[in-house]
């Protein structure tokens, strides 16, 4: 109980500011949240999609592959489809490399979305702790310059205090959004570097296949 009522007074004695803070960090867990799920879904369909079609790609078997892609909406398959719709008409690999380019580039900013935003939201956190803290500032000293002499001292030090309670709750906000947004880029640069190593393999796949019919 002592400790929920210190943070209840810690907020309180936090003035008009710490409201605009809490709201800002219930923002940055939403989009955390948000973010974290739809990552690591990202990260499992891709790779329960690319176990299924890798073997009949690397038996030549394309209309197969590309009947299993179709059905999917992942990021995977999508660059998958871009690449085996110029199989039968690109004529040479850059073609093909070409086209799953595009696919990559279509996908990587629905993987990269939002994410951004709770750098964002670190930073305005931290900022409105300290425009909250200079405003509570120059409200101590504007009461201090109307107070009895006595008292001067022990008005400013309370004010002070107070005032540096919205800095405290901004950085206490903005150092896990900065943590969850270091985390979920890691997890986004992962997925990204493993769609660009599933468009590798699976141009070196094409390639194995069409070089004996080329050597025929």
């Amino acid at each position: 109980m002592s400790t929920y009522t210190t943070v209840v007074k810690f907020f309180q004695e936090g003035g008009f500011f710490m409201y605009p803070i809490l709201l800002v960090l219930a923002f940055g867990v939403a989009v955390g949240i948000e973010r974290y799920i739809y990552i690591t879904r990202a990260r499992r369909s891709n790779k329960k999609l690319w176990e299924e079609v890798a073997p009949l790609l690397g038996a030549g078997k394309y209309p197969q592959a590309a009947s299993i892609t179709a059905k999917s909406e992942n990021a995977i398959s999508r660059i998958l489809s871009y690449g085996l719709s110029r199989i039968k008409t690109a004529r040479r690999r850059e073609d093909i490399e070409t086209a799953m380019e595009e696919g990559l580039m279509e996908m990587v900013p629905r993987i990269e979305k939002r994410t951004h935003y709770l750098a964002s939201f670190a930073n305005i956190a931290t900022l409105l702790g300290l425009l909250g803290t200079v405003i509570g500032l120059i409200e101590a000293f504007t009461a201090v310059a109307n107070a009895n002499p006595a008292e001067k001292a022990a008005i400013l030090s309370s004010s002070i205090s107070v005032a540096m309670n919205t800095t405290a709750f901004g950085l206490i906000v903005a150092i896990p959004l900065l943590l969850i947004h270091s985390y979920l880029q890691s997890l986004t640069t992962e997925i990204v570097d493993s769609l660009e190593m599933a468009s590798v393999k699976f141009l070196n796949m094409v390639s194995e296949r069409a070089r004996p019919e080329g050597g025929a």
